[in-house]
């Protein structure tokens, strides 16, 4: 009985798997809605003849539907590779079928192995692909343009302040150029969904009193979010605002303030334990003030170190801006997020349209980590390794104000895609900066900026 059976079982997995009519070898999945459409490769197995076993449950369909669509959060679709995948995925699952089916009733343990067997193909395929995937969506990232103001209509700080009718024009521009304003509540979310959907973050360092009076109605009205970042010890301070006013504000769900340290001193100088000290006071000013203590940090100036970093991290930071151009992606070093700082110089109309005009420059590792650089390290010996897909990286163009002049940077190729950039002398002012662009054909600018503090300045 037992061989009769045993026969029985082999000839049918051998009809299965040779016979040129069945419908399993020449399943109907090369039309196109198969492939664009992955419910459609879940559809019924049909089997001809009548086999023994389970037929092919909901629960397993729904299984098979969720490591498609969550292994790689639904984004896999977007790529030619991954819909190669799916439709390989198709046929060997009803191929996995067709061998089990006969066999599951016979022993209950093969009822187990297939969906075992169909999760490891379907993990199997997503991971082969994935590689290719990856790359591929650093580059097509629009990512987040920040922009960085300070006062608004003081005239006589042209080095910090914006004029009112120039920022009325950066409004309009931006909403002209249909790029989203992002709330600072769904800051994770905008970095790392919607990629090919160009957003834009408003942040305002100081928390100046012409904030206030200038920019804040207009912002209000409109309903347009920004983070504010304060440092607590100049809260009430003489052009500054007040707590209260900065209460105000807070309440609205799409203002978000941000911390900017206590002092706002040179903080990147001091030694470790006093910059902890003095972040740790502003985190329990803000808890006493407004209720909580934000999760973005601006640093003073702009400048950090790595063991400035570290401190910020430590303390429960999630994200921390400095003062060096670029647009944020998930590439970006968290705490190294860089933005466009605004004034009365780089704020016209040109400019400004220049910056919506930007797309992040991707990287794999910048080296030297360290931007705090000293007598010993000045200059800096700068590389950077891109991903292997931007095709056009002949074409990047770097300038650096070594010797408080800017020129244009000679560029060393180490591969196709890791560069050296080669400063002509030292960093002479306090802040050493460089900055990559790299045009696309569509005529926007993918861009990277750096910022390194020189220790003896």
């Amino acid at each position: 009985m037992f061989s009769s059976r045993f026969s029985s079982i082999k000839s049918s997995i051998f009809l299965r798997l040779n016979s040129p009519k069945s419908e399993l070898l020449y399943p109907n999945i090369l039309a196109p809605w198969l492939i664009l459409i992955p419910l459609a490769t879940e559809s019924e197995v049909r089997i001809e003849e009548k086999l023994p076993g389970p037929t092919f449950t909901i629960i397993e369909k729904l299984l098979s539907i969720v490591v498609l669509f969550f292994l790689k959060k639904s984004k896999i679709l977007l790529t030619s590779i991954s819909l190669f995948s799916i439709l390989v995925c198709n046929f060997c699952l009803k191929k996995l079928l067709s061998i089990f089916k006969p066999i599951e009733s016979f022993v209950p343990v093969q009822f187990i192995i297939k969906k075992f067997s169909i999760i490891f193909l379907l993990v199997s395929i997503f991971l082969v692909s994935n590689t290719s995937y990856s790359a591929s969506q650093y580059v097509d990232d629009k990512g987040i343009i920040t922009i960085m103001y300070h006062r608004f209509n003081e005239n006589k700080y042209p080095s910090t302040n914006i004029r009112m009718k120039d920022f009325n024009n950066h409004i309009e521009l931006i909403r002209k150029a249909k790029i989203s304003f992002i709330n600072p509540k769904d800051y994770k979310k905008s970095l790392e969904i919607d990629k090919n959907k160009k957003k834009i973050l408003l942040t305002i360092d100081d928390a100046f009193l012409s904030f206030y009076e200038n920019a804040w109605p207009i912002l209000q009205k409109e309903k347009i979010p920004f983070i504010l970042f304060v440092s607590t010890r100049e809260v009430g301070q003489f052009n500054y605002m007040t707590w209260e006013q900065i209460r105000e504000i807070a309440k609205e769900d799409f203002v978000h303030i941000g911390n900017h340290s206590h002092s706002h001193e040179y903080m990147v100088n001091w030694k470790p334990k006093e910059i902890k000290e003095d972040l740790k006071k502003s985190i329990t000013i803000f808890k006493k003030e407004i209720g909580y203590n934000s999760n973005f940090f601006s640093y003073p100036f702009g400048e950090y170190s790595l063991a400035f970093k570290k401190i910020v991290k430590d303390l429960g930071f999630e994200y921390a801006f400095g003062q060096h151009s670029g647009v944020s992606d998930i590439s970006k070093d968290l705490f190294e997020l860089p933005r466009f700082p605004i004034n009365e110089k780089y704020g016209e109309s040109e400019r400004f349209s220049f910056i919506l005009n930007t797309l992040p420059l991707k990287y794999k590792k910048i080296l030297p980590e360290e931007k705090y650089i000293n007598k010993n390290n000045n200059p800096p010996n700068v590389s950077i390794e891109f991903f292997d897909e931007y095709k056009n990286l002949k074409l990047i163009n770097c300038y650096s104000n070594e010797e408080n002049k800017w020129r244009k940077s000679t560029i060393k190729f180490l591969s196709t895609n890791k560069i050296q950039i080669i400063l002509d002398g030292k960093f002479t002012t306090e802040r050493g900066r460089i900055n990559c662009s790299l045009r696309n054909s569509d005529g926007s600018w993918r861009w990277l900026g750096m910022q390194f503090v020189i220790a003896e300045l």
